[in-house]
C-alpha cells in the first residue's frame, strides 16, 4: 500500500544514511511495483572523502547528478555488468550521496526471482548494490530522477525517526581498499542482524560511489 514519501534529502550523508534505514524503496515497472526496506547503506562525503566520485572536486557526465542536491537518484554502471543506485543528499553542490547496498523484499518479489534467477532465496534477491538494482530494474535510464516527485522511483516513508543505535552496526566500507585511511572509516551502516544484508568478500574490487 503506498505511503507518505520520505523527503529527508537535505542533511549530511551520514544522517542521511541512519534515517534511510527501515524506508522503503519503490520502483514501478510496467505499473507493477517493486519494493524493499532499505537494510544496508553506505555514505559518502564528497570531495574530501577518497573513495567518493567527487572526491577532490571531479565533475563528469558521469556523476553530473552526484552534485544536483538532495533528492536525486545518481545511478552509475561499473565493470560493464552492474549498475548502483545512490540518494544523493545535502545541498547542490555538495557532491555527497547514500549508496544503497542491500534491501529486504517486500513487493514485486515474483518479478524480482525472474529478474535474478540465481538467487535462491529472497533473502539474496537484494542482497547487494547491483543484485538490488538488477532485481528492481533500476539502470541508467533513472540517472538523475527526482525522488521527491517521481512517479517511478522514490523512497517511502516507514519511520519518522531514524533507528536506535542499538539496532544499526557501523563497518568501513566495501571495496575501497585504494581509498586509504578512509577505506577504514566506518561509513557502512546495516541493521543487526538483519538477514538481507550484503556479505563483505575479500575478492570485491567494486568501486563505490
Amino acid at each position: 500500500m503506498p505511503g507518505a514519501r520520505f523527503l529527508a534529502f537535505d542533511a549530511d550523508p551520514v544522517t542521511t544514511a541512519r534515517r534511510l534505514l527501515g524506508q522503503e524503496l519503490v520502483h514501478v515497472v510496467g505499473g507493477r511495483r517493486l519494493a524493499g526496506r532499505i537494510v544496508e547503506v553506505e555514505a559518502y562525503l564528497g570531495p574530501v572523502d577518497r573513495a567518493a566520485h567527487t572526491f577532490g572536486g571531479r565533475r563528469s557526465a558521469r556523476n553530473a547528478s552526484m552534485w544536483a542536491g538532495g533528492g536525486r537518484a545518481y545511478v552509475y554502471f561499473v565493470y560493464g555488468m552492474h549498475h548502483c543506485l545512490n540518494v544523493v543528499c545535502g545541498p547542490e553542490g555538495s557532491g555527497t550521496a547514500v549508496l544503497l547496498r542491500a534491501l529486504e523484499p517486500t513487493e514485486g518479489i515474483e518479478t524480482m526471482f525472474a529478474r535474478r534467477p540465481a538467487a535462491r532465496r529472497a533473502e539474496e534477491l537484494c542482497a547487494g548494490p547491483g543484485r538490488l538494482a538488477q532485481a528492481l530494474g533500476i539502470d541508467l535510464a533513472r540517472d538523475g530522477c527526482d525522488l521527491r516527485r517521481s512517479a517511478e522511483l522514490w523512497i517511502e516513508e516507514r519511520r519518522r525517526r531514524p533507528l536506535p543505535d542499538a539496532r544499526v552496526a557501523a563497518t568501513p566500507r566495501i571495496g575501497v581498499a585504494y581509498a586509504g585511511r578512509w577505506a577504514r572509516r566506518r561509513l557502512r551502516f546495516l541493521i543487526r542482524g538483519d538477514p538481507c544484508v550484503s556479505q563483505k568478500s575479500g575478492t570485491q574490487r567494486r568501486r563505490a560511489v
